[in-house]
This record gives structure tokens, C-alpha cells and sequence, in this order.
């Protein structure tokens, strides 16, 4: 029985859960809208007025590349006391997919049009909770697309006021947070939680690639499978024999690209932690 080396706490991955994904080969992605009309109302004459109808084209290309490859020598292999390649290729595996995530998650903040400042004291305040919820779940009700669901995505170092405001607020629901601990799912609201240092600011790094973002201080909420993201052929794995030295080369890749289509875009909000 293969025994595997969990090397690193690994950080919850939410991009799937919240975003419509794309795992085919297509690198370009089209999805064209026409202008919105509006119709009008009139005292009966039984005539009406002709309008020109526009297209605009709306694309998803993935442009970026999330990779990391190290070599493994065979006498690490050999003399290590658990399948160490089988753990490698699983940790590096994760690795990807987790910077990835990030990137998938920083792009649509980057995107959305909507916007939100908090009362001070953000999400630490447990008094702010359901205040920003309703000013945010406002921004979206009443779009057809909002039976889908909505999300908040916030960083570890957030919820300290949200986990009291649960604790404190209503009767079943109060009970199973103080029985439970936090819970994913507030007013109608999925709330999910990365890792302080998820929303940053980058301008064509080694996390942003070529995209700018200035996310930092930022949080993101939205309406769940609008936005799309890209991952062609999924997570790719590739092992190779080198040249003067013992063991394998592994790498890993993910080829990755998100959209947050024009037509949609209100309904993600951009929230600024006062």
C-alpha cells in the first residue's frame, strides 16, 4: 500500500464552487451580446417605433500559465521512507491549482463593476454583518440571474466579527453557530474563506502574470456561475529523465483564463474594507 507525505496545510480552494467552468481545449472562448432594449408605452395607436439592434463582441482568451517544476534525484527517492514521487506530484498538483484559484479569484474582483464600502470596522465588527449583507444582496435582487445564488468570498482575518454575529443573531440559527462554529451559508449568502493575502495588489507578476490587479484591502461578492473561467485540459503533469543528472524532472501546469462578461458584471461587487 503506497503511503503519501502531506507535506504543507493546504488552503481551501472556491473558485469551482462559485464561478461556471470551462475544462475544454478551447483557448477563445465568444460570447456576443446585443444592446439591452426597452420598450415603451404609449396611448393605443397601433403603431410602433423601429429600433437598430447592435451586437458587441464579448471574449474569454486564455493569455496565462500557472507552473512549477522541480527534479527529484533517485537517491532521495530511493532512500526516503514514503512513495516521495507519488507525494511530489500530488503536493505540486495542489500547489497549482491553489495559485490558480487566486488568480481566478483576483481577476473577477479586478472585473466587477459593482462596489461597496463598509462601515468601519468591516467584517471584524459583528454589529457590520447584516447591514453589509443587505446593502449587498440589494446591488444584485431583482436580475433574473440571482435565483442562481449569491457568494462572498473573505480572508481568514474577516470573519472574527462574523462568527460572533452568528453566534448572537436569531434563535435556530444562533444555536447551530454556537453549537457548529461558522457556518458556510448566511442569509442566503455562501461565504467562503481564503487565506490572509489572497487579494492582492500585482502588476504582471508571478501571481498576476499579465494581468494588473489592485485588489488589496478588497473583497468580492456576486451572483454564483456568471462569471466563466478556463482551465483547458485541466491540470497537466509531465516527468522526464535529465541529462547528467539521477531521477526524474517533474513539472506542472494549468493553463488558465477567466471572464467577467460585460453584460454581467454588475452583478459582482467589489467590496472596499473600511
Amino acid at each position: 500500500m503506497k503511503a503519501t507525505l502531506e507535506a504543507n496545510l493546504r488552503n481551501a480552494l472556491v473558485s469551482r464552487a462559485i464561478f461556471s467552468v470551462d475544462e475544454s481545449g478551447s483557448y477563445y472562448i465568444a460570447n456576443p451580446y446585443a444592446n439591452q432594449p426597452t420598450a415603451s408605452v404609449a396611448t393605443m395607436a397601433g403603431t410602433y417605433a423601429v429600433s437598430t439592434a447592435t451586437t458587441t463582441d464579448d471574449t474569454l482568451t486564455v493569455t496565462d500559465q500557472v507552473t512549477y517544476g522541480e527534479h527529484i534525484f533517485q537517491f532521495e527517492e530511493l532512500l526516503s521512507r514514503v512513495d516521495l514521487w507519488m507525494s511530489r506530484v500530488d503536493e505540486l498538483s495542489y500547489q497549482v491549482a491553489a495559485r490558480a484559484d487566486a488568480w481566478f479569484l483576483n481577476e473577477v474582483l479586478a472585473n466587477a463593476t459593482g462596489t461597496y464600502s463598509t462601515p468601519v470596522g468591516g467584517f471584524t465588527t459583528a454589529a457590520n454583518l447584516l447591514v453589509i449583507l443587505s446593502n449587498l444582496l440589494s446591488q444584485v435582487a431583482g436580475y433574473a440571474d440571482s435565483y442562481k445564488g449569491t457568494f462572498l468570498v473573505l480572508e481568514n482575518t474577516d470573519i472574527t466579527g462574523v462568527i460572533q454575529a452568528m453566534g448572537s443573531n436569531g434563535f435556530s440559527m444562533a444555536d447551530m453557530a454556537l453549537k457548529n462554529g461558522f457556518l458556510g451559508s448566511y442569509m442566503g449568502v455562501d461565504i467562503h474563506v481564503v487565506r490572509s493575502g489572497t487579494f492582492v495588489d500585482a502588476t504582471t507578476t508571478t501571481a498576476s502574470g499579465t494581468k494588473t490587479w489592485t485588489n488589496s484591502g478588497q473583497r468580492l461578492f456576486g451572483v454564483k456561475n456568471v462569471a466563466t473561467i478556463a482551465i483547458p485540459g485541466g491540470i497537466q503533469v509531465d516527468e522526464k529523465k535529465v541529462t547528467l543528472k539521477t531521477g526524474r524532472e517533474l513539472s506542472v501546469w494549468m493553463n488558465v483564463g477567466a471572464k467577467v462578461w460585460t453584460p454581467k458584471a454588475a452583478l459582482f461587487v467589489d467590496i472596499t474594507i473600511a
